[in-house]
C-alpha cells in the first residue's frame, strides 16, 4: 500500500463517530467546525464508523422531500461537506476511515474526501494541536 500524503498541521481534529443520524451528532460537528473555521482555525474531521455514510456521492445534492412541506429543498450532507470544503479549501480537510467505509459498504465518497487507511490515523492526531471525539461507535 502506497504511503498517502502528509498530514498537514491543524489547530483542530474532530473525529466523527458513529450513526449520524441517531441524534444531534451531525449537526453538532457541522456547526462546530463552522465556527472555528470563521474564527480562522484550520480543521480537519476524521469520519468513522457510520459517520463515513455522510459523504456518499449517491447521497446527491437533496435530501428526499417531505411530504409535508414538498416546496421546500434540503441540502444532502455530502452537499454540505463539500460546499464547506470549498469555502474553506486551506483549513478544512475531511477524510473517511477505509475500513468503516468498506464495512458498510460506503466505498463511493465525493471526490473531496480522501479515504485513509486506520493505520494512518496517529500521523492525523500528532498533526492536530488538539482533538475531539465525537459520537461512539
Amino acid at each position: 500500500m502506497a504511503r498517502p500524503t502528509a498530514v498537514p498541521r491543524s489547530d483542530v481534529l474532530l473525529t466523527v463517530m458513529g450513526a449520524p443520524y441517531e441524534n444531534d451528532l451531525l449537526t453538532s460537528v457541522l456547526r462546530l467546525s463552522q465556527a472555528m473555521l470563521e474564527g480562522g482555525a484550520t480543521v480537519q474531521i476524521w469520519a468513522c464508523g457510520y459517520a463515513t455514510m455522510l459523504t456518499q456521492r449517491g447521497l446527491g445534492d437533496s435530501k428526499p422531500r417531505n411530504l409535508a412541506a414538498w416546496e421546500v429543498d434540503h441540502p444532502s450532507t455530502s452537499l454540505l461537506v463539500r460546499e464547506m470544503l470549498l469555502a474553506f479549501p486551506d483549513r478544512l480537510r475531511w477524510y473517511a476511515c477505509r475500513f468503516c467505509s468498506d464495512d458498510r459498504g460506503a466505498v463511493d465518497h465525493i471526490p473531496e474526501v480522501p479515504v485513509r487507511a486506520p493505520a494512518w490515523f496517529a500521523e492525523h492526531v500528532a498533526a492536530a494541536d488538539k482533538t475531539l471525539y465525537l459520537g461512539v461507535m
